[in-house]
C-alpha cells in the first residue's frame, strides 16, 4: 500500500515500532490480540490495529501539499478535513480558513470566493451541490480533493445499484460530513433514505408493511429522503449501503433486516427483483480498528482508554464497543488527563463532558486498554502514555520495555 509524505510531528518512535513488530510478526493480519507493553507499575494493552488510516494519510499529505505550493494565496478547508482537533487546529494555526463547521452551517459566505482562492475538500467528501458552487467560482476543486478512496468506492456502488432502479438505503448518521455527501450522490441516481441504527430500520419497515400512517413518515424521517419520496412506489427494491465508519456488525443487522422484509412481502422466489445483495462498504481501516477492538475484549484490563476526536464517528464506535466490557474513557489526548486522580472524558451518546475521580485503581499493575481512531496521529497515544507512566515510580526505561519487540 502507498506511503505518505505525512509531517514527522505526527509520528511517535514508540508506536512506529510496535506497528513494523506487529506486521512483521503478523503480515497476513490474523492476530488481533493487543500488544503489551509492560512499564512495571503500569501495563498497556495496544490494540492491534488503530490510528491514521490510508484515508487520513492521504489527506494530510495534499493539504500540506496546498501550503506549499501556494504560498500567499488565501486557503480553504470546505469543513474540518477529518476529525481530530489537533489535525485541524494545526491546519488553522498555518492560516487555512474554514468554510463550514463539521455540521455544514456556513462559516466564511461562498460570495466572499474568487478563482484565486484554494479550496481543500475533505476526506469525508463534499455534497455535489457546494462542488457546483465552487466551481461556478472558478475554483479548481479537483486540485486539492482529499477524499478518501474508499468513500468514493461508496459512491460507485450507490451509482451502481442506483441505475438499477434500487432505492438507497444509506446506513449513517444523517448530520456527518460523509453521508451527506454520499445521500447527494445516491440522490442524483436514485432515491434514497437514511437509517441512522437498527431501530430507524425497523421503524421504516413498519411504513413498508403499512402499518404506520404515511402521514407520519415526514416527521419520523425529516431530512433523511429523497425529495418527492413515495413510500408505496420507492421502496419495492432498496439495497443498502453505509457510512464507512459505522458499526459493521450493525450495518450487516441493518441489510439482512431489509433483506427479510422484502421476502415477507414479496416472497424469496422474487428477492433478487426487490434487495440489491450489497457487499459491505465499510473501509478497511473501520474493519481492522473494530477487528482488533473485539480482539481487546477477550483480554482483562482495569480501563480502557479511547483516543480521538469527539465528533469522530469511527472513534466513537470503539468505545461502544469497549464499554461492552471495560470502564472507558473517551479523550482527545493527554491533556485531558489532569493527575493521577483525574480524567476528563466524553459521554459520547449524551454528547456532554465528563470529570471521574480515582480512574486509575490503586493496584499494581494497572492493565490499561489502549486505542485511537483512524483520525488519531501517533504521537498523542504516545503522550498518553507517558502522562501516566509520570504518575508511577519505578517506571521500567522505555528501552527495556520495547527490547521485547524484536
Amino acid at each position: 500500500m502507498k506511503t505518505f509524505n505525512v509531517p514527522e510531528f505526527y509520528r511517535s518512535p514508540i508506536i512506529s515500532k510496535i506497528k513494523q513488530y506487529r506486521k512483521l510478526q503478523d503480515p497476513r493480519k490474523k492476530d488481533n490480540s493487543p500488544t503489551l507493553l509492560d512499564f512495571g507499575p503500569v501495563q498497556y494493552l495496544i490494540a492491534r490495529h488503530f490510528g491514521f488510516c490510508y484515508g487520513v494519510e492521504n489527506a494530510i499529505e495534499i493539504s500540506f501539499k496546498a501550503l506549499e505550493e501556494n504560498p500567499g494565496k488565501r486557503i480553504f478547508l470546505l469543513s474540518q478535513m477529518i476529525h481530530n482537533p489537533d489535525v485541524n487546529d494545526d491546519l488553522s494555526n498555518r492560516g487555512v480558513q474554514f468554510l463550514q463547521d463539521t455540521h455544514g452551517k456556513q462559516l466564511i459566505p461562498f460570495d466572499s470566493l474568487s478563482a484565486d482562492d484554494v479550496v481543500i475538500i475533505p476526506a469525508f467528501g463534499a455534497p455535489l451541490d457546494v462542488i457546483d458552487i465552487l466551481e461556478s467560482k472558478g475554483i479548481k476543486t479537483a486540485s486539492y480533493n482529499t477524499t478518501c478512496p474508499f468513500v468514493e468506492r461508496v459512491w460507485k456502488k450507490s451509482e451502481a445499484i442506483g441505475k438499477d432502479d434500487y432505492t438507497i438505503i444509506i446506513h449513517g448518521k444523517h448530520n456527518h460530513e460523509e453521508t451527506r455527501s454520499t445521500f447527494s450522490r445516491s440522490d442524483k441516481h436514485s432515491r434514497a433514505i437514511i437509517v441512522r441504527d437498527l431501530t430507524e430500520a425497523k421503524l421504516l419497515a413498519e411504513y413498508m408493511r403499512g402499518r404506520k400512517p404515511e402521514s407520519q413518515f415526514a416527521l419520523d424521517f425529516k431530512d433523511k429522503y429523497s425529495p418527492g419520496f413515495e413510500l408505496g412506489k420507492d421502496m419495492r427494491r432498496v439495497g443498502v449501503i453505509n457510512q464507512t465508519t459505522m458499526l459493521a456488525t450493525e450495518t450487516q443487522e441493518i441489510a439482512d433486516f431489509f433483506k427479510s422484509v422484502m421476502i415477507e412481502l414479496y416472497g424469496s422466489e422474487a428477492i433478487a427483483e426487490h434487495f440489491a445483495d450489497t457487499r459491505d462498504t465499510l473501509c478497511y481501516a473501520t474493519n481492522e480498528n473494530q477487528d482488533a477492538t473485539y480482539g481487546l475484549l477477550e483480554t482483562d484490563a482495569d480501563l480502557a482508554i479511547v483516543v480521538g476526536g469527539y465528533n469522530s464517528s469511527n472513534t466513537s464506535h470503539l468505545v461502544e464497543l469497549c464499554e461492552r466490557k471495560f470502564r472507558t474513557f473517551f479523550i482527545s489526548s493527554e491533556k485531558e488527563i489532569s493527575d493521577a486522580q483525574t480524567i476528563h472524558h466524553f459521554d459520547y451518546p449524551n454528547k456532554k463532558h465528563l470529570c471521574t475521580r480515582d480512574f486509575l485503581p490503586a493496584k499494581n499493575p494497572v492493565r490499561i486498554i489502549l486505542t485511537s481512531g483512524a483520525s488519531c496521529p501517533d504521537s498523542v497515544i504516545e503522550g498518553v502514555i507517558h502522562k501516566i507512566n509520570s504518575f508511577y515510580t519505578n517506571i521500567k526505561p522505555l528501552e527495556e520495555t520495547l527490547a521485547v519487540l524484536h
